[in-house]
């Protein structure tokens, strides 16, 4: 009675399954909790193997596409403080690579002239009234004190300052520099054009290190890090992959697309990575907080309609038990295991060759 027990109880967890009986499937009722029986020879004859179950990294690959932008720290506008015309033009190319401290243009400014020769005239006065009380001295040297400093609020550099002063007679053209090495993406200076204060004449990048804008979809968001590592191709270079890591998640999502952007910071030594160019991103993410699940290859799983399974291996005589298991994210060759299997368990690792040479089975497992 016991024994029918058993075998009555396996027979109602198969229907439940959705399993059909096709017999025989174990040799008496006795072994009906066992499961299926497969002889062993079969199993090496056709190369099917068993693997055990264990706690492992589950790292998903997320796929994102972005381009290539500048460092918008890297980037810089030359503006005038004071009304002028260009007299000459050094760097008048766009795209034109140029360094700290490199002409840009020579530019007349009225403004600049007079206080150059103020600072000149105060500075004169200065040494002519040596021999005055200290008062007079006094406010002899903060008048030229005054002039010095608004020559310094122009934007005059110390070498300009120190040939004005061993010259000591003003300039007419007065020399623009360039605030950074870069790359000028726009030129707005026209060689004998008139500018005003504020006005836009260069935009200047540092291109030795730019950004990926990659856009990432809403369902992967919540797998995405700041410091996960990110691997980086670019259409205009086949083959090539670029190593960086995220930088920074954007707090707005994109409500058209239903993407986020997510920067990437990518050293450019060499220039190669231009503004513009369409990059594909990796991003490798752990798909849980410790990043180790427990997980099987894909072969192991079996499939029909909404069930998945496995073949458990009960003991070495050839027993398995098929386990209806609740599944996860895939990736890489491997499927996450949420509920059925515990580790240590073992599970049939090329299940979908087993399925296929021996059709008894799929009557038995419902396929």
């Amino acid at each position: 009675m016991r024994r029918q027990a058993g075998f009555t109880m396996m027979m109602r967890v198969l229907c439940a399954l959705g399993m059909a009986w096709v017999g025989p499937v174990w040799s008496d009722p006795e072994d009906a909790s066992k499961g299926v029986r497969i002889d062993p020879e079969r199993l090496r004859s056709l190369g099917v193997t068993s693997e055990a179950v264990g706690l492992r990294p589950v790292v998903r690959t997320i796929r994102a596409v972005g381009t290539v932008q500048v460092d918008e720290r890297r980037l810089h506008v030359v503006t005038q403080k004071y009304e002028g015309w260009i007299e000459k033009l050094h760097a008048d190319v766009t795209g034109q690579s140029i360094q700290r401290g490199q002409p840009l243009m020579e530019v007349y400014a009225p403004t600049l002239v007079q206080a150059q020769q103020e600072y000149l005239a105060a500075q004169r006065a200065g040494k002519a009234l040596k021999e005055a009380d200290p008062e007079t001295r006094r406010t002899a040297d903060d008048l030229a004190e005054s002039a010095l400093n608004r020559l310094r609020n122009w934007d005059f550099s110390a070498g300009q300052i120190k040939r004005l002063q061993q010259q000591q007679s003003a300039n007419k053209n007065i020399t623009v520099f360039s605030p950074l090495s870069g790359v000028i993406l726009e030129k707005n200076a026209i060689q004998g054009m008139r500018f005003m204060p504020g006005e836009v004449l260069y935009r200047i990048a540092d291109l030795s290190m730019v950004w990926v804008l990659a856009d990432v979809f809403e369902q992967d968001m919540g797998l995405v890090r700041e410091g996960q590592t990110a691997e980086v191709t670019l259409t205009a270079m086949p083959g090539k992959v670029f190593s960086g890591k995220v930088a920074f998640v954007y707090p707005t999502l994109t409500a058209e697309t239903r993407t986020v952007k997510v920067r990437i910071e990518l050293p450019n030594p060499t220039g190669q990575l231009r503004p513009a160019l369409y990059a594909t991103v990796l991003l490798a993410a752990p798909t849980a907080e410790n990043g180790r699940l427990i997980t099987i290859p894909d072969s192991a799983l079996l499939e029909n309609g909404s069930r998945q399974m496995v073949l458990v291996e009960r003991n070495e005589a050839g027993w398995y038990e098929p386990r209806v298991v609740r599944v996860g994210a895939k990736s890489d060759g491997s499927t996450e295991i949420l509920a059925g299997l515990k580790a240590g368990e073992k599970v049939v690792v090329q299940a979908k060759t087993l399925l296929d040479a021996e059709p008894q089975l799929k009557g038995a497992l419902g396929h």
